[in-house]
């Protein structure tokens, strides 16, 4: 296991059909699954996926706890994950491809990026741009 540097972080989803989020997500931009632990209902108890130079993201199916809601359980209403690209066209094309609804669409901003969000089947948000905040 990779030893991961001190304030690294891990955004985690939950998913209503965490295992056609696996896929979706790996089709759409690009994921690398990594450990995928299923549960004993047919879906994720735990499932890891990986973005070269992004980190990771870890998702799971939703569960009867309350630990962790999909967006269509709260009204549709979640934060949007940002993640940097060297391409931000690149992504754009391979996310829409993919059936990414378009909520912000490709575009020029006045802080320089180059960016756009998409959203995901389950409806979680997702931006891609080519800004990096400055360090303070």
């Amino acid at each position: 296991m990779t030893e991961a540097k001190p304030g690294t972080l891990c955004p985690c989803l939950r998913y209503q059909d965490a295992p056609a989020a696996l896929d979706w997500l790996e089709r759409a931009f690009g994921f690398r699954r990594g450990l995928v632990v299923p549960d004993d209902k047919g879906g994720i108890a735990h499932a890891e996926l990986h973005l070269d130079g992004a980190g990771l993201v870890m998702l799971g199916s939703v569960r009867p706890d309350g630990f962790g809601k999909a967006p269509g359980q709260l009204g549709n209403i979640t934060g949007s994950i940002y993640i940097r690209t060297a391409d931000a066209d690149a992504a754009h094309d391979r996310a829409v491809a993919a059936g990414a609804q378009v909520v912000r669409p490709l575009e020029n901003t006045d802080y320089g990026s180059r960016d756009f969000s998409v959203r995901d089947p389950e409806g979680h948000v997702w931006s891609f741009g080519t800004y990096w905040p400055e360090t303070p």
